[in-house]
């Protein structure tokens, strides 16, 4: 006896048709981050990239992976999904740069409820952006569709990122000493860390909250939604410019977490609130929340996206270098002796 309905992959929830249109749309996003290395047309099952190592003695191939977390909520709540891709590139970039390497390629992986391929070449078309922005290739992805696990509209996207580095060239902290300065590199915002408590600060759960007109003019959706910032080029340029001793990317964990963790046992950053103009969307966060000062930067970035540790002579140049790329930094604080890792006064 034949069962009463179509058995087919569609029926049971999952378009193949909707992923060829998919890859149809989403094709001139890629091409945009072709770069030399690309090896286009070849194999189907797996990305290729042609390693060009003239100049580099000892190369050391550095990877990271990571996602956006909940801010995807934001995305899906206003229906705008051109600038989480951003997001995911730039958490993994920014991590790689930290020691130095520079990116190559990237693929990413978007799981989601229903294929959408309008939707899919939008989220695409943000991760070609940040690929731009960061100088890699976008050489592959996937796209699954999970019926009967996620929601039709919802969906969540993943990256991973590979980058090279010459092994003397690696930035392991060894040459971080007493005096040295602390460079903050401005953040575009929230960038996409703490979200899970911005949410429950400001009782996200509808649209309409996200249409709130903040002082700059801007709607409070639209401060959260900020893409993260991509550091790679500037900070390669300061590579080729001053000694850069140690970067913290200023992710989960804030302040108080990540900048310790790029200094040598027995160091201290000692950090001056003052020293730069907190964001007002921090300001807002911590007064709507009643949030205490250890926790907004235990969790946020609060204004400053990455930490570089330079030898003090080389500030100046290397505040100037930032702005050329339009990127403010600050000189934040200084290197002290010392076993708490981070003093933030």
């Amino acid at each position: 006896m034949k069962n009463s309905f179509s058995e087919s992959y569609k029926a049971a929830g999952v378009d193949v048709t909707a992923g060829y249109e998919s890859v149809k749309l989403m094709k001139k996003h890629v091409e945009r981050t072709n770069i030399p290395g690309v090896m286009d047309g070849i194999g189907g099952f797996g990305g290729l990239f042609a390693l060009d190592l003239k100049g580099i003695d000892e190369p050391v191939l550095v990877s990271g992976t990571d996602g956006v977390g909940t801010k995807l909520k934001l995305s899906m709540l206003l229906d705008k999904h051109d600038t989480i891709g951003i997001d995911a590139v730039a958490m993994c970039v920014n991590d790689i740069i930290c020691c130095g390497a520079k990116p190559l390629f990237f693929l990413d992986y978007i799981a989601c409820g229903r294929n959408y391929p309008e939707k899919i070449a939008e989220i695409v078309s943000g991760v070609a952006e940040g690929c731009v922005q960061s100088g890699c290739a976008l050489i592959g992805g996937e796209t699954a569709e999970h019926p009967g696990m996620m929601p039709d509209d919802e969906y969540d996207i993943a990256g991973y990122c590979t980058g090279v580095v010459d092994k003397k060239k690696i930035i392991d902290n060894n040459t971080v000493a007493e005096g040295d300065a602390v460079i903050g590199l401005a953040s575009t915002g929230v960038h996409s860390n703490g979200f899970s408590l911005v949410r429950k600060v400001f009782d996200i759960t509808n649209k309409e909250v996200l249409m709130e007109v903040l002082p700059d003019g801007r709607t409070l959706g639209e401060a959260l939604l900020a893409p993260t910032q991509i550091y790679v080029k500037p900070v390669l340029a300061l590579l080729e410019k001053v000694q850069v001793k140690a970067i913290s990317h200023i992710t989960g964990g804030g302040f108080n977490e990540n900048i310790p963790r790029s200094l040598p046992d027995g160091y201290t950053a000692k950090i001056r609130k003052n020293s730069y103009e907190v964001p007002y969307i921090f300001k807002l966060l911590q007064e709507r929340g009643n949030v205490n000062e250890h926790d907004m930067y235990n969790t946020f970035n609060m204004g400053i996206g990455m930490s570089i540790v330079i030898p003090k002579e080389s500030v100046a140049e290397a505040i100037a270098l930032m702005k050329e790329f339009g990127i403010a930094a600050y000189e934040i604080g200084e290197i002290v002796k010392g076993d708490e890792g981070i003093i933030i006064e």
